[in-house]
């Protein structure tokens, strides 16, 4: 006879425990308002509350970020994992979701770029920018090129999270965000750590329309 295992089966309450756990074992409440929601959903994702110590954002990013998507802002994103790991039902304004990863003139814009398809992909949002919510959760060079462009005199996002990641480059363009001065709402992650599903979370925290305690 196969082995059966005692666990949680119920689904709602493994989401009421896991949540009881994050707010139990995270320092949930040095977050100011909204952020505490996007902070609860970041440690949810990677089930480590230890990631908090480098999370960085700019005063009011979760505000802008929510009130964006409210308003009915596009998500521009950097990979379609990012894109499949938001939550439609939490995004407020039936919001469309946009990645220009596997656009058939990125592969070509690449090469004549010198530069990779995530970065090309970027160039492909054009118009779409101004006061879309951004999330980057893979390549670092999506991130510096969108941060290029907004040197440029690109159309100005209303909100940026940056959680791309790996050992080349990730660190460096979280820190080049932090370090931009033009003005755009953000929330990152510092250092080598990231990736889609934290971009993922750290959009559908904005959605969810709550603070962290109120689920």
């Amino acid at each position: 006879m196969a082995r059966r295992f005692d666990y949680v089966r119920d689904p709602g309450e493994i989401y009421r425990r896991s949540f009881a756990v994050i707010r139990r074992e995270a320092d949930l409440e040095k977050f100011p308002g909204a952020m505490q929601a996007v902070a609860e959903r970041l440690v949810h994702a990677c089930g480590m509350p230890g990631i908090l110590a480098g999370l960085a954002f700019s005063e009011g990013a979760a505000d802008a970020g929510r009130r964006a998507l409210q308003a009915g802002a596009a998500v521009l994103v950097d990979t379609e994992m990012v894109a499949h790991g938001i939550i439609r039902s939490r995004l407020p304004a039936n919001n469309p979701i946009l990645c220009t990863l596997n656009d058939p003139r990125v592969a070509d814009m690449a090469k004549q770029k010198a530069t990779t398809r995530s970065a090309a992909a970027v160039d492909l949002w054009g118009g779409r920018l101004e006061g879309a919510v951004v999330a980057i959760g893979n390549a670092p060079t999506a991130l510096f090129r969108l941060l290029e462009l907004l040197g440029g005199g690109a159309p100005r996002p209303a909100f940026i999270a940056g959680f791309p990641v790996g050992f080349i480059g990730a660190a460096e363009s979280k820190q080049a965000l932090v370090e931009y001065t033009g003005g755009v709402p953000f929330i990152a992650l510092k250092g080598r750590q990231g990736g889609s599903a934290l971009a993922a979370a750290c959009v559908n925290g904005l959605g969810a329309g709550e603070a962290a305690g109120e689920n």
